[in-house]
């Protein structure tokens, strides 16, 4: 039969209006779909827990990964919610800015990791961001790292266990909690029978079924926008559909052509000419420079994936061959929102009158963009491929902060202060333990989540708390050797709490006497940007003064963990070319700036 004759048909249906019952009707086919995929994730767990004798094996797979399961694990724990659902709900309102987040954030900092960052974690055989603090700086570093992670992995992981809730109950009918729970027993079993590699190896799976879950929404998406088979034409088509509306990224924001919702940079000279309604100063410094680095270089969450790696060049290879696909990604998860603007007006003030669109009932949120392009246009079956790559990168997210919670709360926290020197046994118990806890708390932060306006800017907010101070003094102590201990410590203290009085002054406004005090942005993007750059030069301005006062440690105890203090990695001048990760680092470079260029 052919193929384009099905698909005009498909999309040629008249879409089943939306109303107050289930939104997505699911079908047999579809349900044995997801039940497929809860057996499978259930049996990887069993499988790989088989092998685990110690805490190492269970915490960091005993470091025997190749390089392109971790590389693709890399990728995928990075697959949650916030990836998935989170950039097509920001592409729908904001356009192609919202590739910024890949092509001048995540691929530079993720080629920064590969050749500057991992000669300094692998190679110091640290089994978690916060032991390499304590080694570089000291025990109270350490401490207040762990803790600050502790609190805040299970409220990003709680983000995964909310869109899987919000899915299936406003989607599809189901009760909010029992789906939650649904997730989160699931998640506990097949992470405390198999631990990190268990988590390793569902990413790689979880991986795939997201690729094949949401690409041909693209492709749907793109013919019913042009109304024809030829995508290079419906493309054109859709442009200018796109380019001939006014809409508004925020209510009561401005109103811009659609022309700007499918450039990067241009309008980036004047808040008022831009989707994101932020200057180029403010993403360049908050998002491309502080925002990615402190998330792809010092979150346990992707540096774990590095260290189950079998040896030093597949660790520093792990995040350069995570970057070949991520910066593709944009097409996958980003365009089905931009998509969906002239299909699914009404999420947002500014497209709410737009033709063509199904009506969306009040009360429904943007962050059900892509579900709701998903049971507009995919028929029984391959609904339940899209719902189950949901439900994929639902636990992807879950299960990643849920394996480095355990990690660095058993070891940084348990270990360190609780009861050290138990044998290692009791490690693995703890570990095991801790992931059920881990999991339990996250549900109470699904409910958090439950009441935020975007789980995007919720997420970014997180992050400017946490990692933003972070790799302030993460790059002052790895590359000088000015910076001491105490240094770090208040650099870390100082840094977050400039990032909480940003988001107090920008989230309430402050009476003082006659005076009041409040800070205002034209979109939460651009406050978390900026709240993101100032945490950072807090915690940095802290870090040197306090070191300008205090002893720092003897250069013989850096070796290893300063920059200019480390020998080379041995027998890299051996490696084949297309094996040495500065070959890969360049090319990946290279192509990322050309997708810039494009479409600037």
């Amino acid at each position: 039969m052919n193929i384009s004759f099905m698909l005009g048909n498909l999309i040629a249906q008249t879409p089943v209006p939306i109303s107050s019952g289930p939104l997505l009707h699911i079908h047999a086919v579809d349900i044995v779909i997801l039940l497929i995929y809860l057996l499978f994730v259930l049996a990887i767990g069993f499988i790989t827990g088989k092998g685990h004798q110690t805490s190492e094996d269970f915490f960091l797979s005993g470091r025997s990964i190749p390089a392109w399961i971790t590389g693709l694990a890399f990728i995928s724990a990075n697959l949650g919610a916030l990836e998935v659902m989170g950039m097509a709900t920001s592409g729908y309102q904001y356009g192609m800015m919202t590739a910024n987040f890949y092509w001048i954030a995540a691929i530079p900092a993720m080629i920064f990791m590969g050749v500057f960052m991992m000669p300094f974690y692998y190679g110091s055989k640290v089994r978690s961001v916060p032991e390499f603090l304590k080694k570089r700086y000291n025990e109270v570093a350490r401490f207040i790292n762990a803790i600050f992670f502790a609190v805040f992995t299970p409220a990003v992981s709680g983000i995964s266990m909310y869109a899987m809730g919000l899915v299936f109950s406003d989607l599809l009918g189901w009760n909010f909690t029992a789906s939650v729970a649904l997730s989160a027993v699931v998640v506990v079993v097949y992470t405390a029978m198999g631990g990190l590699t268990a988590s390793i190896y569902n990413e790689v799976l979880q991986f795939f079924l997201i690729v094949l879950g949401t690409a041909p929404i693209v492709i749907i998406g793109l013919i019913a926008n042009g109304g024809g088979m030829n995508l290079w034409n419906d493309w054109h088509v859709f442009t200018q559909k796109l380019t001939g509306m006014q809409l508004s990224p925020v209510p009561g924001g401005h109103v811009l052509s659609g022309a700007h919702y499918l450039t990067t940079w241009t309008g980036t000279g004047n808040t008022s000419d831009n989707t994101m309604q932020i200057t180029w100063p403010g993403l360049v410094l908050g998002l491309g420079f502080v925002l990615a680095f402190s998330y792809w270089c010092t979150n346990f969450l992707v540096v774990q994936r590095t260290l189950a790696a079998k040896n030093m060049n597949d660790a520093q290879r792990t995040p350069l061959i995570a970057a070949i696909p991520k910066m593709l990604f944009p097409f996958v998860v980003i365009l089905p929102g931009i998509l969906a603007i002239p299909l699914i007006p009404g999420l947002l003030p500014g497209n709410a009158h737009m033709p063509g669109g199904v009506a969306v009932p009040a009360g429904m949120k943007i962050d059900n963009v892509l579900p709701l392009m998903m049971g507009k246009y995919f028929p029984a079956g391959m609904l339940g491929l899209g719902l189950t790559a949901l439900l994929a990168s639902f636990m992807s997210g879950m299960a990643g902060n849920v394996t480095a919670f355990n990690t660095v709360f058993t070891y940084d926290l348990y270990a360190a202060y609780i009861r050290p020197n138990a044998p290692d046994k009791h490690y693995l118990n703890v570990g095991r333990i801790m992931t059920v806890v881990g999991v339990l708390i996250s549900v109470g932060f699904a409910y958090i989540a439950e009441g935020q306006s975007s789980i995007m800017g919720y997420t970014q907010t997180i992050f400017g708390f946490v990692n933003a101070p972070l790799i302030a003094v993460f790059l002052l102590g790895m590359f000088t050797t000015f910076t001491t201990p105490w240094g770090g410590v208040f650099g870390l203290l100082f840094g977050t709490g400039a990032a909480v009085v940003h988001w107090i002054l920008r989230t309430y406004t402050i009476h003082l006497g006659s005076a009041s005090l409040h800070l205002t942005f034209n979109t939460d993007q651009a406050g978390n940007f900026w709240g993101a750059f100032w945490a950072f030069v807090y915690g940095a301005a802290a870090a040197i003064i306090v070191s300008l006062f205090t002893q720092k440690k003897p250069e013989k105890e850096m070796v290893g963990l300063v920059y200019q203090l480390t020998p080379k990695p041995e027998g890299e001048h051996l490696l084949p070319w297309w094996k040495k990760p500065v070959v890969l680092a360049v090319l990946v470079f290279l192509a990322t700036l050309i997708l810039n260029i494009l479409f600037w």
